[in-house]
């Protein structure tokens, strides 16, 4: 009986779904931005990734890198690199050359920073959810730009800095309808040559 037990439901074995190989791609990208890995490295880990069958297939992508680092695959039982999944404190993205968009159901870490050079980034908060009462949107563009969409109950504070280029809003036709539980989204960064802006939309992503 143990050896059906452990040939038949060994952990390692078992086939992972699209969630998780999101997040380990999550834990790639976030251990390239902190100079863990090259680009070439992280293409060749990514294309691992999203090739990859079970959840045996995921522990050689992560396991050199250190833990906590980011999210893991969401099985307690399979010794993979990185932790318990979670909520990661600090997130970086990239749009380089390239576009990035975040919608839909998401959770908004504590710090979020992005960088678009020479592409472009789309950040909607409507359906988000907050990981900090408070959350930092680090947005840094050059020769690109950025748009955030935000709700009416968002409270938005900007602090970007525009050199030759812009940090606008939050703009739009619908007025903020704030209250004691609004969170707070601070905007900050430096648009050089690019711009970035935030818009206040309805609580749908739909077209309003």
């Amino acid at each position: 009986m143990a050896g059906e037990l452990e040939r038949g439901q060994d952990p390692a074995r078992w086939r992972i779904s699209d969630a998780d190989r999101h997040r380990v791609a999550e834990l790639l990208r976030q251990a390239a931005g902190e100079g863990r890995l090259d680009l070439d490295e992280l293409d060749e880990r990514l294309a691992a990734t999203y090739a990859a069958k079970t959840y045996a297939d995921l522990v050689p992508l992560t396991e050199d890198l250190p833990a906590g680092s980011g999210p893991a695959p969401s099985r307690p039982d399979l010794p993979v690199a990185g932790g318990p999944a979670g909520t990661v404190e600090h997130q970086r993205r990239f749009a380089v050359l390239s576009g990035f968009e975040r919608r839909g159901v998401w959770v908004v870490p504590p710090r979020l920073t992005v960088l678009a050079f020479m592409g472009g980034a789309q950040i909607d908060l409507r359906q988000a959810t907050f990981a900090a009462r408070e959350v930092v949107l680090t947005i840094n563009a050059f020769m690109g730009g950025a748009s955030v969409i935000v709700g009416p109950h968002h409270n938005v504070v900007l602090d970007g800095i525009g050199i030759m280029g812009g940090y606008t809003g939050p703009s739009g036709l619908v007025e903020a309808r704030l209250g004691h539980d609004s969170p707070t989204v601070r905007v900050r960064g430096v648009a050089f040559l690019g711009g970035v802006s935030v818009e206040r939309k309805h609580g749908s992503p739909r077209p309003d």
